[in-house]
C-alpha cells in the first residue's frame, strides 16, 4: 500500500518542482537604480538575467519608447509587474540567450512615468530630449552593467524604440568633443554595437550640417507603413551615413507599422507586423551575436 502513495508524492513533488520553476522564470525583474550620466538624475533600471548562468556574459541597455517603459494598463502602479509587454518579451528573450538586459526608465525619475500620447512631439518637456539627456542615461545604463560581475565590460549592446530609437542613434554618434561622455563613444570604451527599432530620423536636425556617423556597428529596423516616423527619412539617414563610412544599415518590412514588434494582439494581427517582428527577433539576436559575442551566426 506504501507503494502508491510514495509514487503520488514523487509526482507531487515533481509537480511542486515543475510550479517553482515556472513562477522563478516568470518572476518580475529586478528593479535597480543607478545615475545618469548627467550627473543629477537618478534613474530607474529593471534587470532581465539568466536564470542559469555560467560566468558573465554580454549586456544589452534598453531603452522605452514615448510611452514609457510601462504599461498603459498600469493605473499609476509603475514598477517591474506593470512594464509593457514588448518591454517585457525583449528583456525575457535576451535573457534566455545568455545576456543580462536593462531596461533604463528615464521618463518615471523626471515625473512622467505614464509617457507620452502619439503626435506629442513639440510638447514634450526639454528634460526628455532625446538627442542631448537620453543619450546620458544610455551611458548611465552601460556603467552600471560595468559594475555586475555577471557581464563582460566591454561587450555591451544598446537596443531602443521609436523615441527611445532615436535616442540610441545620438548615443551611437562620433562625439563631439568635450561633451558629456566623449571619451566612452569608441568601440572600446563605449557600446559595441546597437539595434534602433523605427526611430524618427530627423533627430532634432542635429547632424544636418556635420552628418551623422555611428562609432560601432548600427541597424535600424522599421515598417515600411510605419504611421508615426518616416521610413523614407531613415532609409535617407542610412545612405548618407554610409557614403561618409558609417557603419550602418536598415531592414525595412513591407507593410509593416510602428511598434510592429509589440507582441500584444492589436499589432500581430497583422500578418505583416508578425511577419516583420518574427524576423526581427532573429535578425537581432543574429547581430548582437556578431558584434557582442564574437562570432558570427550561422
Amino acid at each position: 500500500m506504501r507503494r502508491p502513495f510514495v509514487a503520488l508524492f514523487g509526482v507531487a513533488a515533481l509537480v511542486l518542482a515543475a510550479r517553482s520553476v515556472v513562477a522563478a522564470e516568470d518572476a518580475p525583474p529586478e528593479r535597480v537604480t543607478f545615475m545618469s550620466l548627467d550627473g543629477h538624475t537618478t534613474l530607474v533600471g529593471y534587470v532581465f538575467a539568466p536564470q542559469r548562468k555560467a560566468g558573465p556574459g554580454p549586456g544589452v541597455v534598453m531603452m522605452h519608447g514615448r510611452a514609457g517603459a510601462y504599461s498603459t494598463a498600469a493605473k499609476g502602479q509603475y514598477d517591474a509587474t506593470t512594464l509593457s509587454r514588448r518591454h517585457r518579451m525583449w528583456g525575457e528573450f535576451w535573457a534566455a540567450k545568455g545576456y543580462i538586459a536593462v531596461l533604463v526608465d528615464g521618463f518615471g525619475p523626471r515625473g512622467y512615468p505614464q509617457g507620452f500620447p502619439r503626435f506629442s512631439y513639440h510638447l514634450r518637456p526639454a528634460e526628455l530630449n532625446e538627442i542631448t539627456v537620453r543619450p546620458l542615461d544610455a551611458y548611465g545604463g552601460l556603467a552600471y552593467l560595468r559594475t555586475r560581475s555577471d557581464v563582460v565590460a566591454d561587450r555591451v549592446g544598446l537596443q531602443g524604440w521609436s523615441n527611445g530609437g532615436s535616442a540610441t542613434l545620438a548615443s551611437m554618434a562620433v562625439a563631439v568633443p568635450d561633451s558629456p561622455g566623449a571619451e566612452l563613444r569608441t568601440p572600446a570604451g563605449g557600446f559595441r554595437a546597437a539595434l534602433a527599432f523605427y526611430p524618427a530620423c530627423a533627430l532634432k536636425n542635429a547632424f544636418d550640417e556635420t552628418g551623422y556617423r555611428p562609432y560601432a556597428p548600427v541597424l535600424l529596423l522599421q515598417g515600411w507603413a510605419d504611421e508615426e516616423v518616416s521610413p523614407r527619412r531613415c532609409a535617407a539617414l542610412v545612405e548618407r551615413s554610409r557614403a561618409q563610412g558609417g557603419d550602418i544599415r536598415i531592414r525595412l518590412y513591407p507593410g509593416a507599422t510602428h511598434d510592429f514588434d509589440d507582441p500584444s494582439p492589436a499589432h500581430q494581427r497583422n500578418e505583416a507586423n508578425a511577419d516583420a517582428k518574427a524576423d526581427a527577433l532573429e535578425r537581432a539576436q543574429a547581430f548582437f551575436r556578431r558584434h557582442l559575442e564574437g562570432r558570427v551566426a550561422r
